[in-house]
């Protein structure tokens, strides 16, 4: 088996992994608040997320060197976590990850301002046939939009300022500080919010957030896996078999079928974000690949960043550059 299949193969078992998770997000949104979900899951993911601290031998301290970029990165991620937490309760899996999808193509237009990227016309065209199909997949008009429709939006929007965030000073910062503090933000700001929603819970229901942790964490380390081992061209594109594992545990799981307005536009997103990354990927076309290199899902502040593992482990391919 090649690397590059090698890298595939993991990828694709880490997204069913993730798909698996929002699964189970999805069953304890119809009882429970996204901000006691929210919380609960960082909770139990802070031993894990300790272990992974541990490992940094960096000497300095957990200040940031960028405090105003790290606090509205903070912010952002808070917002993604909530607002995707809540889509996923609410609306049809497949559809929030049509929606989701639109991170990429939102990433291609911050770095301009962020990262002082030069999109050309190819790449802006592609942009807007994403967004068309995000439109296609929303139908203003003809259908009722949504506080989830709403939400999935702030996801996406979100989840792309984390990403290009992280790649303005990721360089820079100290991986555990890109990693703690989004954690540490929810854990304050949903505890503190947890006064007025809070609902008991029974033992299965506590064991299922567990599940959540551990499943958000299994799918990181293996998509960590496989971008170690292949090419990030071949990597990135397989988040988008999501929407496979998302149709499949729709229907089962909760009588969810996927309408043709949805299909067609969650393909011209998909075709767009691939054309955008393959794009990158070309020598000369993109100075700071700002998609390519964006190795996570949208941050809930509750698993690590491919990115930020990388750089603990000296991988990452800005480090790679560097000692070059």
């Amino acid at each position: 088996m090649s690397a590059n299949v090698r890298g595939a193969v993991l990828a694709l078992i880490g997204f069913a992994i993730f798909s698996t998770h929002d699964v189970v997000i999805k069953v304890l949104g119809e009882s429970y608040s996204p901000v006691q979900i929210v919380f609960f899951s960082v909770l139990l993911s802070f031993p894990l997320a300790t272990v992974m601290l541990m490992r940094d031998a960096k000497p300095g301290t957990l200040l940031p060197v960028h405090p105003w970029w790290i606090a509205l990165r903070t912010a952002a991620a808070v917002i993604t976590g909530l607002s995707a937490f809540y889509a996923f309760s609410v609306l049809p899996l497949a559809q929030t990850y049509a929606i989701l999808f639109a991170a990429p193509l939102l990433i291609t237009v911050l770095a301009i301002p962020i990262l002082g990227e030069v999109v050309r016309l190819r790449r802006w065209i592609a942009v807007a046939v994403g967004l068309a199909g995000v439109i296609v997949v929303l139908r203003p008009g003809a259908t009722e939009l949504t506080l989830g429709h709403a939400a999935a939006l702030a996801a996406a929007v979100g989840g792309a300022v984390v990403s290009i965030i992280a790649r303005r000073i990721g360089t820079e910062e100290r991986p555990v500080v890109m990693l703690l503090y989004p954690m540490v933000a929810n854990f304050v700001l949903m505890g503190a919010a947890l006064a007025w929603v809070y609902e008991p819970m029974p033992v299965e229901h506590l064991g299922l957030l567990f599940v959540i942790s551990a499943l958000a964490w299994t799918g990181s380390r293996l998509i960590l896996e496989a971008y170690r081992s292949g090419e990030a061209a071949i990597i990135a594109p397989m988040q988008y078999s999501q929407i496979i594992w998302a149709s499949a545990f729709g229907l089962i799981f909760f009588g969810e079928g996927i309408d043709g307005a949805t299909m067609l536009g969650t393909g011209i997103i998909i075709a767009s974000g691939i054309y955008i990354v393959l794009r990158e990927s070309r020598a000369n076309v993109s100075a700071h690949r700002p998609v390519l290199r964006t190795r996570s899902r949208p941050s809930m502040g509750s698993a690590p960043r491919i990115g930020s593992v990388l750089r603990l482990s000296g991988q990452h391919p800005d480090q790679k550059a560097e000692a070059e």
